[in-house]
């Protein structure tokens, strides 16, 4: 279990990150309807995986962002046209390349849920070769690597993806990927600690 004597000094304990939990009192209208999407945890309908815990909450402390990305954000988790255990294998390589720990907890127990195999989930977090995986799955972990690691795509990759993808699913998976980069940042820069009880399910890396 994580005990708040472990936090960085600059983290509240309360809100497990280095700023307070928003209130809803202090919202407009539009974002209490954010607000209250992200207090009752419930991954089967949509709703948050973390709560107000996790980058819902943060995004609340901009009024205006909270109420412009959640529509994107449900399309991108809901509405594009990929399978669930696609739109999974892609957050998880991205938290993975971006060594985010919460946002692995999170997806790595979603994943599981809609039925991603257990093989694909540790060649994700230990970053093995994707050789006999499902291709859909083995393209977007190929993907995933190159574009985070050497922000590009290289042709024969492109076209492997092209060749499993329509264009504009493609082009939805893309930016699923980078909303959830977007999000890994977010949580970084606020140093959002994992849930209570919770272990990091990524390896730590010695950055130095």
């Amino acid at each position: 279990m994580t005990d708040i004597v472990d936090f960085p000094s600059d983290v509240l304990p309360d809100s497990r990150s280095r700023v307070p939990l928003p209130r809803r009192d202090d919202l407009d209208a539009s974002a209490r309807s954010v607000y209250d999407a992200h207090v009752h945890i419930d991954p089967a309908s949509g709703k948050s995986l973390a709560g107000l815990y996790g980058p819902g909450g943060l995004r609340l402390h901009s009024k205006k962002l909270s109420g412009l990305a959640a529509p994107a954000a449900h399309y991108l988790r809901h509405g594009a046209d990929y399978t669930e255990q696609e739109r999974e294998v892609a957050i998880l390589v991205t938290a993975r390349e971006h060594d985010a720990q919460f946002e692995w907890c999170a997806h790595e127990r979603e994943a599981r849920r809609v039925g991603v195999p257990e093989e694909t989930i540790d060649i994700i977090r230990y970053r093995r070769p994707t050789d006999g995986l499902k291709e859909t799955h083995a393209v977007l972990i190929e993907m995933g690597r190159q574009l985070f690691q050497s922000h590009a795509l290289d042709a024969s990759t492109f076209v492997r993806v092209r060749e499993v993808f329509e264009l504009g699913t493609m082009v939805d998976i893309i930016a699923l990927m980078g909303a959830y980069s977007s999000t890994a940042i977010l949580l970084a820069a606020f140093d959002v600690q994992l849930p209570e009880g919770e272990k990091p399910g990524l390896p730590v890396e010695d950055k130095n």
